[in-house]
């Protein structure tokens, strides 16, 4: 495919972390990497094989009782049953995200070079995250557990920010999605004690949203030299409110109706967790060190990031 050049580019610009590179060429790596490791999940996965007896959804330090009071009340086959129900929950955050990421994708190419490699990536993404929602829809539905919508305010507050993201805040806002569970995906896929199809899920998940991460943190990185200062702090405020919604979403409370438990209990207990406190810095802390350094955790936005709990 021939180069197209790209008006909103900025040759020879440089940010916090050096010069930036081409968007062009960057893209066409990405398209590269993209034909030679891209997956069908339909085909690529055993669909068709039982759940095996005795393993876990996701590793047991994941699920988010673990270590609390609580979890040492209870016996091994509800804190089992506790991982499946979470993973569907995940899964169900995923696909929501995964939605609206498509719809700032979409968005973000309208008025750009429909023969350029950036666009052609885009594309390439979109079509990724289509499998992936499909993927995890038909993960959830095998596992045996209800899908998990997130809350009605938050569904709706997700439409707001979604329609006034700024072109940076919709990368920034991806990278939040997108590190936090691959950070855990990645511990996920390598453990045994792990079901064989959930692993799966995540590793496609994991190889494929890599590329995606790239994208997004160049174009974030781009955005940023460039955009006027207004857009700057309106993306700071809106990339800090939406880790705060993110991580309030996280885990349906639903979840621990299900298998059994007080909703309330297990709620506050999760909140007052260390452990679940620093599973979810760790998730974001590659994140939260560059959003720093490109300059998106000041002022109000960095207070909000507080607030979500991923900021130590």
């Amino acid at each position: 495919m021939a180069s197209v050049p790209d008006a909103s580019g900025v040759p020879g610009a440089r940010d916090a972390l050096g010069p930036l590179k081409d968007r062009e060429r960057v893209a066409q790596r990405l398209l590269e990497s993209s034909a030679r490791h891209s997956f069908d999940p339909d085909a690529d996965l055993d669909w068709a094989a039982p759940l095996e007896p005795g393993k876990w959804y996701c590793p047991p330090e994941l699920v988010s009782l673990y270590g609390t009071p609580l979890w040492r009340r209870m016996p091994e086959e509800q804190r089992m049953d506790l991982s499946r129900h979470e993973i569907a929950s995940l899964a169900s955050l995923g696909i929501w995200f995964e939605i609206i990421l498509m719809q700032l994708l979409v968005r973000h190419i309208y008025d750009k070079p429909v023969t350029s490699s950036h666009v052609n990536y885009a594309l390439t993404e979109i079509a990724d995250e289509c499998r992936h929602s499909k993927m995890f829809a038909r993960m959830i539905d095998k596992v045996g557990a209800p899908a998990y919508p997130v809350a009605r305010r938050h569904h709706n507050l997700a439409r707001i920010l979604k329609t006034v993201s700024t072109t940076p805040g919709s990368f920034a806002c991806t990278l939040l999605g997108e590190e936090i569970l691959d950070h855990m995906q990645r511990l996920t896929f390598p453990d045994e004690r792990v079901q064989t199809l959930v692993r799966g899920v995540t590793r496609i998940h994991v190889v494929e949203e890599a590329r995606h991460v790239r994208y997004a943190r160049e174009e974030l990185r781009r955005q940023m030299t460039s955009c006027p200062r207004w857009e700057a702090e309106l993306t700071r405020v809106s990339t800090g409110e939406a880790a705060r919604v993110f991580t309030a979403a996280f885990i349906n409370p639903r979840v621990y109706t299900n298998v059994g438990l007080d909703r309330r209990e297990a709620v506050a207990q999760v909140r007052a967790s260390g452990h679940r406190r620093e599973v979810m810095r760790a998730g974001a802390g590659r994140l939260t060190d560059f959003l720093d350094e490109i300059g998106l955790m000041r002022g109000a936005g960095r207070r909000l990031w507080r607030s979500s709990g991923l900021l130590a």
